[in-house]
């Protein structure tokens, strides 16, 4: 084990000098994903020399290059999710909008709640509900091809027969479901055109759809959540939509009562920050 814990040392620090913000987690996950283990079995591991294949992956590291191209693996909840290039890396953030929406799902007085999962991406959000939410059936819309694959991919290896996933475009998707909807949720894109994510692992990788809204400010694609969630839901249906948090204010007042929402809210990550917005579609 010394060897093993020297070699996590020395690849720990090569990531603190490039700025990685969690070198010792990386590089115990670049090592457990190496040997096969999760990274809490580790200890299990026997003393040997780490093949270049350890080293090669902290020198991608070191580069900025997001760990979960690295390994192939999100997490998310509870599901471990396969993704790569051409799709968002879920992020941990998201998990409280999930979160938020489980919980109303399961407060519903419905037996078989309906739900759709605009941009699901890698099928995170979709995914998570269905495992979470008992006899639900979840709609998963993505029309990026890149992206639909590997929601596709994620769908089939966890065996998720209530998953439904459609190519289809966020704007005019699913019109056999108007009115019927019990919950739409959405993470759009939402960052505004000119402005630059800091942290490379986004900037360089993260695929440009995913991260850029339409119109100027950005929130292009939440517009068009609003309208789009506004013609699926039934009367008293939720909508919850993720945003930067800056933003809150903005996408608040996205969802007026002139369009028939009532009881919006901002809610906070865990963070402190402004997340996503909640509202109701009103049944008068």
């Amino acid at each position: 084990m010394t060897l093993l814990l020297d070699e996590i040392a020395l690849a720990t620090a090569r990531l603190a000098e490039a700025g990685v913000p969690s070198p010792r987690t990386d590089a115990e996950e670049i090592a457990a994903f190496v040997h096969g283990v999760r990274r809490s079995e580790l200890h299990t591991v026997r003393d040997c020399d780490f093949d270049a294949l350890f080293w090669e992956g902290i020198a991608r590291r070191a580069a900025r290059e997001p760990l979960q191209h690295i390994t192939g693996r999100a997490y998310f909840r509870y599901l471990s999710l396969e993704v790569g290039p051409g799709v968002f890396i879920p992020r941990p953030e998201t998990e409280v909008v999930a979160g938020w929406a489980i919980d109303r799902l399961r407060e519903m007085d419905v037996a078989n709640p309906l739900v759709v999962d605009l941009g699901t991406g890698s099928g995170a959000i979709a995914l998570s509900i269905a495992q979470e939410v008992a006899l639900s059936e979840v709609h998963a819309v993505e029309v990026d091809p890149d992206a639909y694959a590997w929601a596709k991919r994620n769908i089939v290896e966890l065996g998720q027969g209530r998953v439904h996933l459609h190519p289809e475009d966020m704007r005019d998707c699913l019109p056999e479901l108007n009115g019927r909807v019990d919950l739409v949720i959405s993470n759009p894109p939402y960052i505004p055109p000119g402005s630059v994510p800091r942290d490379p692992e986004v900037r360089d990788y993260d695929p440009a759809r995913a991260l850029y809204g339409s119109d100027e400010d950005g929130l292009g694609e939440i517009r068009a959540v609003e309208r789009t969630a506004r013609r699926l839901l039934r009367p008293g249906g939720y909508v919850v939509v993720e945003h930067a948090d800056e933003q809150g204010t903005a996408v608040y007042w996205i969802f007026s009562e002139e369009h028939g929402w009532r009881d919006v809210r901002n809610h906070q990550d865990l963070t402190g920050r402004d997340r996503f917005v909640t509202a109701r579609l009103g049944q008068d």
